[in-house]
């Protein structure tokens, strides 16, 4: 199924997909609610007669809501419309039709609804494990049907419909024995007479059940999110040509966030990545934080709560280890997936500790550094005692005795072809990458910090003279002179992989790059081998692995390319940051949706429109706030000018 084509809305852990009317037809579409698909077809059929409807306007106003318009058409005029507004809420669909005869004859209208749902884990619809399910409990009642189903593991979930308006003839699809789940239907029919100019409503209500949900520490509506950015929406940036993909990122923004009793959580993406993750959300509350920090609160102290306190091999769990991914589906819940939560990601702990640190910067206020210190000390000591798989002082991921076979890449550039040497060779572990090493130096320097607020001078000092030692010894490692830039990782044998790199962009964004050095490197990643005039190549142009349609060699990410900015801007490249930022904002103007892509190809940009990955989450986290993170320095250099 073609994800392009796709509608989407979403709201907190609910969200539907569907084709571009609006329906659901079979394959990935459904409405999902924790990574359970609820229903899995939800289709209309509008008719006169026996001419369907056809659609003249299918959109969504606003991640949560769409809106559409089906009419019958004769010669120059509309002889029959029916406006539809559907909108999702954090538990429920509420789907309103209103029916109306614009001709001056009397009219005969027949709605049709059929609806099912098989309540298959979201890993499961994408290709994992099949299961084999009994078919849905279905029932009937006046003006209502009901949709039943006990799990494996004997969570009981289901779906209730609501009819109000309208009266309909219910009928349900034979549920004899052999009859796949996905033909167990609710078919619901309703015959409209109209006399000419008249109208009349219809409600259809459904509410998901799911015991899973959680109630959450509250909820902000759309109006209140989007005043939070009034003051960057005021400003030149604001009120110019970037308007429109600025106010599109506020409100992808606000539909990307999962409302926990802890606060508001991003999620990685949609449709296929609703669920809180170490590393997307952290990134995405850190980008948030000049306008949002309630986001920054939420998301650390979910993630605190998840942290793992013992050693688990086959989630990838050692203790202090901040998660990767937390699922909820019944494959997740009986074990046959390891999301329960899975902590396969070594930047999730040291990015939690440089998150608590930059909104203790950007708040001022100690309360949550005082609440969170088990977790925030908890998060160093994994650094130190399992981070460093050798003693070396650096942190590393896929460790194997015997050197055999190659990684589960754990860092950002996650796919099993991103991390190579020069002649092309895939790295064996266990790795040591870049950026990382930025993490861990940026989260020793904070809880230096951290300890010298709390009164205790000695560990402030330890873990002050821990930051510079990993400072020294990575230029050491790391610095290729050849290059003029850094490796992308250390391999088991301590080579490093000696390419032209992304990475090293977020190496300034973490202060790790040494004064002396960042002349040297910003010109390397300017030059043309790594920038694409859209963003930094994932992998420089003429590395054996160079590929421009690639997931992580030689892409261009949006967000690295924006900690690339940051970084310039931290060590006093105004002018070049500027060049950045100005690229990125570029490249979301020229989206059909001015939304900021995932990543796009690494061609370099000339006068042709950049080349999308044909994957690429729309929206996804990260990028959405980098856009506004981006405008905000946009912003505050207009003000240092």
């Amino acid at each position: 199924m073609n994800f392009v084509d796709n509608l989407v809305l979403k709201e907190n852990y609910t969200f539907l997909v569907a084709d571009s009317e609006g329906m659901l037809t079979g394959g990935e579409h459904g409405v999902y609610n924790r990574d359970t698909r609820m229903l899995s077809r939800y289709m209309w059929r509008w008719t006169a007669g026996e001419v369907v409807l056809r659609p003249l306007v299918v959109e969504t106003t606003r991640p949560d809501t769409l809106h559409s318009h089906h009419a019958l058409i004769a010669g120059p005029s509309q002889l029959v419309a029916v406006r539809r507004r559907l909108t999702l809420t954090a538990a429920a669909i509420v789907d309103d039709l209103e029916v109306s005869n614009t001709s001056l004859e009397r009219q005969v209208v027949q709605l049709h609804l059929g609806l099912s749902g098989d309540f298959s884990d979201l890993f499961e619809v994408r290709g994992w494990a099949p299961q084999v399910r009994e078919a849905p409990e279905v029932s009937f009642g006046t003006g209502h049907a009901s949709l039943r189903h006990v799990a494996s593991d004997g969570v009981e979930q289901g779906v209730e419909v609501a009819f109000a308006g309208l009266e309909p003839l219910l009928v349900g699809a034979d549920l004899t024995s052999g009859v796949p789940v996905e033909q167990t239907m609710i078919q619901a029919v309703f015959t409209v007479e109209l006399a000419p100019g008249e109208s009349r409503a219809l409600s259809v209500s459904i509410a998901l059940r799911n015991p899973l949900d959680e109630p959450p520490a509250g909820e902000l509506t759309y109006d209140d999110w989007r005043a939070s950015f009034d003051g960057l929406l005021a400003s030149e940036l604001g009120r110019g040509h970037h308007r429109g993909t600025l106010v599109r990122a506020i409100d992808d923004l606000r539909a990307l966030l999962l409302f926990t009793p802890e606060g508001p959580v991003p999620a990685a993406g949609i449709p296929w990545f609703v669920a809180a993750f170490g590393r997307d959300s952290l990134l995405t509350a850190h980008l948030l934080l000049p306008h949002r920090p309630d986001v920054a609160a939420g998301t650390l102290r979910y993630l605190a709560r998840w942290q793992s306190d013992g050693f688990d091999p086959a989630r990838e769990a050692e203790p202090g280890k901040i998660m990767h991914e937390v699922r909820f589906g019944e494959l997740t819940r009986t074990g046959k997936t390891p999301h329960a939560p899975y902590y396969g990601s070594v930047d999730s702990t040291p990015l939690f500790l440089m998150l608590l640190a930059s909104h203790l910067e950007a708040t001022g206020d100690d309360a949550l550094l005082v609440e969170l210190r088990p977790a925030w000390e908890a998060a160093l000591a994994w650094l130190v005692e399992h981070g460093d798989r050798d003693g070396d002082g650096f942190v590393e991921f896929g460790a194997d005795a015997q050197g055999v076979g190659y990684l589960n890449v754990q860092s950002w550039k996650d796919s099993q072809d991103s991390m190579s040497h020069a002649d092309g060779s895939l790295a064996r572990g266990p790795l040591a990458v870049s950026e990382v090493q930025g993490y861990a130096y940026a989260a020793y320097v904070a809880a230096a910090d951290w300890y010298g607020r709390l009164g205790e001078p000695e560990r402030a000092a330890s873990w002050g003279r821990r930051a510079e030692e990993l400072k020294r010894a990575f230029d050491a490692a790391f610095w290729l002179p050849e290059l003029g830039t850094y490796a992308m990782a250390l391999d088991g044998e301590k080579r490093p992989l000696a390419v032209l790199n992304s990475d090293a962009g977020q190496l300034l964004w973490t202060g790790i790059v040494p004064e002396e050095r960042a002349p040297a490197l910003v010109a390397t990643l300017l030059g043309e081998r790594s920038w694409s005039g859209w963003g930094l190549r994932t992998l420089g142009e003429g590395e054996v692995r160079y590929n421009p349609v690639s997931y992580h060699n030689g892409s261009v990410w949006p967000h690295d390319t924006a900690l690339f900015a940051a970084g310039l801007q931290r060590y006093g490249f105004a002018a070049e940051s500027a060049r950045v930022r100005q690229a990125v904002f570029d490249l979301a103007s020229v989206q059909p949706d001015l939304r900021l892509p995932e990543l796009v190809a690494g061609y370099a940009r000339d006068d042709r429109p950049p080349v999308p990955y044909p994957v690429a989450c729309r929206p996804q986290a990260w990028d959405a706030a980098a856009l506004l993170y981006l405008a905000s320095l946009e912003v505050e250099a207009g003000r240092v000018a």
